[in-house]
């Protein structure tokens, strides 16, 4: 596709944040914290540019998760005691949700000022949110009164803010929905609290954007690792149920169900492989990488294909998966397998 050149070198957003703004955060003065944030964010800025990424974030570091930007900024949501399945707090939607400002935008604008790449913002998916806040036991108490209501509301103010984030200056959004996956395995998964059908419809929802500026780009995270079988049906109903111009998907493990998903994907699609594995510090050798590369590129045109680490390096701000050094190196590499495959056309 198109300006697929521009973002050849991709991160998810999420990035190990430094011990000076976790410091920050513990002694809880806002403005100190908030002026550790702006020196994390430009450091980070300078990081990414350093590495040559044709992508630039502010990290997440404003925000505890991927969740985040929506639960910083919209009303309706309680947090909980408990965890989710994949161990991030739990949070339930006692109410319709109802946004009370921009979620990201204020910090992309400000990412807009720092560089003169683009800016990338990730956002969590309406379903995703819906799925995993649902309360049945509150709809008697004026709670949404199903998954797939409270997905709506949500997909309406995540919709809203990706046209935001665009007038912004930024020209890359994805969202993140790691359950989605689960419901292409060859054994899927239990629904739970939003059908399949629910969740194409609900995420389709948020991705539409009446008008794009040339080069914008909006992204699906359907998860960050593939399951050991995929339903080649169910994988093309995902993604012609969901309009969105990129799939970032998993491509670090060398198995056939990650081929298989590549597979499935329309020739109008990009696809972003996250060909090393994020949460794990030993780099990956370059030549099995590239060989995986050319295996996707039997099924998919290379010119269609970006890369990136498998996932982000941090689940919340106080739970890294690597060491700052470690991300680095892993960076890096991505950059070396982006040179390798396209030489410096990017």
């Amino acid at each position: 596709m198109a300006d697929t050149f521009n973002y050849r070198i991709d991160h998810h957003g999420s990035l190990v944040r430094p011990g000076t703004l976790l410091t920050a955060r513990a002694e809880g003065d806002p403005e100190i914290v908030l002026k550790a944030e702006l020196e994390a964010v430009e450091e980070a800025v300078a990081l990414q540019r350093k590495l040559r990424t044709t992508v630039v974030t502010d990290g997440d570091f404003p925000r505890e998760d991927f969740r985040s930007a929506v639960f910083d900024a919209v009303s309706g949501f309680r947090r909980t005691d408990s965890e989710t399945h994949g161990g991030l707090p739990r949070w339930v939607a006692e109410t319709l949700p109802k946004a009370n400002g921009p979620l990201l935008a204020d910090w992309a604008g400000r990412l807009t000022g720092l560089t003169v790449i683009a800016p990338k913002a990730s956002l969590p998916s309406p379903a995703y949110l819906a799925a995993t806040t649902f309360a049945p036991e509150l709809a008697a108490s004026g709670g949404p009164s199903s998954a797939r209501e409270l997905g709506e509301a949500l997909a309406e103010i995540i919709q809203a803010e990706i046209a935001l984030l665009v007038s912004r200056g930024v020209r890359l959004v994805q969202l993140n929905n790691p359950l989605l996956i689960g419901h292409v395995a060859a054994d899927p998964a239990a629904p739970g609290a939003l059908s399949f059908e629910d969740a194409l419809a609900v995420d389709a929802l948020a991705v539409r954007l009446e008008e794009r500026p040339v080069g914008v780009r909006i992204g699906v995270c359907p998860g960050w690792e593939a399951p050991a079988g995929v339903d080649r049906a169910r994988a093309e109903r995902l993604y012609g149920g969901i309009p969105a111009d990129r799939w970032i998907l998993p491509y670090d493990k060398g198995t056939d169900a990650e081929l298989d998903l590549v597979k499935a994907l329309p020739e109008d699609r990009d696809a972003c492989l996250g060909v090393v594995d994020a949460a794990v510090s030993a780099l990956e050798d370059i030549d099995t990488v590239m060989a995986r590369i050319d295996a996707a590129a039997e099924v998919k045109d290379l010119e269609d294909m970006a890369v990136s680490p498998s996932r982000g390096f941090a689940d919340t701000a106080t739970r890294p998966l690597l060491s700052a050094e470690n991300q680095r190196r892993k960076l890096v590499l991505v950059e070396t397998v982006a040179r390798y495959c396209w030489g410096n056309e990017f």
